[in-house]
């Protein structure tokens, strides 16, 4: 069977709202804008949410506990040791947490020929955790979602764990990771530039 999205064009049209209402807010990382408006200029797609990857140190009560959690620093970039630093110096209580995140886009998929063919062309360009996400008559979203992540345990309750030394080897890791993903999304967008008009962007 030929599955299909109900009203993809007026689910489309939705979400280009929300994201203009987003990009006007400043809610959308800088670096992944160009690929948004790649995705949502093809008329088989169009992206429900995203991030572009980021390092963060962030404080927990415990690991995994995201709900009582406080971010302590943040970047969707590459990053100095000193940025760090300042941010661990503001932890005060709970687990003290260095982490990377790879980038992870959802994207809205008109039929089930379209959402296979984005998913293969994202693992193609090393997006290895990619997936179907959802697949029904209302929804069929592909999630796209690259292997770099990091979870590296710095203090608790005020006591650091770690020197100096360390926590530029980590900190230079992270970067290096950083750095391939950030180029991995930059390949996406200039595939999907050359690929769209002769095999992603077929007109319904």
């Amino acid at each position: 069977m030929f599955l299909y999205t109900k009203n993809f064009d007026k689910q489309k049209e939705k979400a280009m709202e929300s994201l203009r209402r987003a990009l006007a807010e400043n809610k959308v990382d800088r670096d992944i804008i160009p690929l948004l408006k790649k995705i949502n200029s093809l008329p088989c797609y169009f992206t429900t949410s995203s991030c572009s990857g980021r390092i963060s140190v962030m404080e927990m009560p415990y690991f995994g506990d995201k709900l009582n959690s406080v971010w302590l620093g943040k970047w969707h970039r590459e990053v100095a040791p000193e940025e760090v630093v300042e941010a661990v110096r503001r932890h005060s209580s709970g687990q003290l947490w260095f982490l990377v995140r790879s980038p992870i886009l959802h994207v809205a998929a008109r039929t089930m020929e379209d959402a296979v063919e984005l998913l293969n062309l994202a693992i193609g360009l090393g997006f290895k955790y990619s997936n179907i996400k959802s697949v029904s008559h209302r929804k069929l979203l592909v999630e796209i979602r690259s292997t770099e992540r990091m979870d590296v345990p710095l203090g608790e309750n005020g006591e650091l764990w770690v020197d100096g030394s360390y926590m530029e080897r980590i900190v230079g890791i992270a970067n290096a990771q950083v750095r391939r993903f950030k180029g991995k999304l930059k390949r996406l967008e200039e595939i999907l530039e050359d690929y769209g008009a002769n095999h992603i962007q077929r007109s319904r």
